[in-house]
Formats: structure tokens, sequence, C-alpha cells
């Protein structure tokens, strides 16, 4: 798709590599970066837009809320906007099992976490294996016609496994991805 547009595609290892790679650019004046993982704007978007819109639409009945941990902006800015309307909202997040690689959630390196992040506005983080989003990614696709990818396979098996940890309440996680991204991956192969 990128190349569609006239970019140059470099491939690279992971995505620590990946913005060593941006940063190296960016300090010889190659490239600009809005930098996801450090800009406000990014959480103040969700805290801004998301995080009401998820409040109207519980009509104020949210208990927990679940979200991939990548950038950390949509955790970010609904855990601001949750807490000051109502602490007693639970913030999960979901990130992979050690082992685990799935697109979109990370396992940062204390070097690489976002500098936008601040753990103290997550209650509990939920590990999730690469086999586990997978195969929720694909029950999300042909039970419930969400055509999602791995990072939203895991917030959704993180949020069932919540679910059956507690006697009642309003569980919303985020799709935070598109399954059309994967075609080219075995992921619905």
């Amino acid at each position: 798709t990128m190349e569609a547009f006239g970019a140059n595609v470099t491939l690279l290892d992971s995505i620590e590599v990946c913005r060593d790679y941006a940063d190296e650019k960016a300090a010889r004046g190659e490239a600009f970066i809005l930098n996801q993982f450090a800009n406000p704007d990014n959480y103040k978007a969700h805290y801004n837009t998301t995080g009401p819109e998820i409040w109207k639409d519980t009509n104020q009945s949210i208990t927990h809320f679940v979200s991939s941990m990548g950038t950390t902006g949509t955790i970010m800015g609904c855990s601001r906007f949750f807490k000051e309307i109502n602490p007693s909202i639970q913030i999960v997040g979901c990130q992979p099992t050690e082992e685990s690689s799935i697109p979109g959630i990370r396992r940062w390196p204390k070097q690489y976490l976002p500098k936008i992040f601040e753990p103290e506005r997550v209650d509990r983080v939920i590990d999730v294996s690469q086999e586990e989003a997978t195969l929720m990614a694909r029950q999300l696709a042909k039970t419930e016609g969400i055509f999602a990818g791995m990072s939203s396979g895991g917030a959704a098996s993180a949020a069932i496994r919540l679910a059956n940890e507690l006697d009642r309440g309003v569980i919303v996680f985020i799709a935070c991805d598109r399954g059309d991204r994967y075609l080219s991956s075995d992921l619905f192969g």
C-alpha cells in the first residue's frame, strides 16, 4: 500500500529496530517523526473522543475497560477520562506472553517503553499468548463478523478471561486493528 503512494519501503526486523531507524533518519534531517510513542496528542485523542463515546454508549455503566498496549495511547487516554469520571472503573491492559509475538501489542523493553505510558493508570495487565490472540481473531470474524487482527483478538481474549472472573459488570474492549492488514499472513488461512 505504501509503495502505491510512492514510498520507498525498507523492511526491518522489529518495532524497536524501526524506531531506532526512524530516530536516526530524523536526527540527520531526513525525516520528521510525529512519534506516537511520546506525542501527548496520541492519548489526548482518546481522552477527548474514545473515552466519552464509550461512557455515553454504555449509559455510564462501564465497569472495566480492556485495551491492548502498543503505543499505549488508547489505554492512557481512556484511563485518564474514566478515572476522572469514576475512579472505580478498572483499566486492564493486554500484552503478549514472554514467548509470543502479536502484531500491535507489545511487551516493551524498558528502554523502548512509550514515554506517554504511565503504569499507575493501569490497574491490571493480562498476558495473552499468540495462539489465544490468533484463535480469537478468527473467532471474531467467523462468529461476530468482526474482521480484526491479532491485537484485537488478544484484547477480546483478555476481556473474556476477565468476564469469567466476574459475577457482573460492563466490560468494554477495543478492537484496535483491521483484518485486511493480515491477508498476506496465515492469520485467516
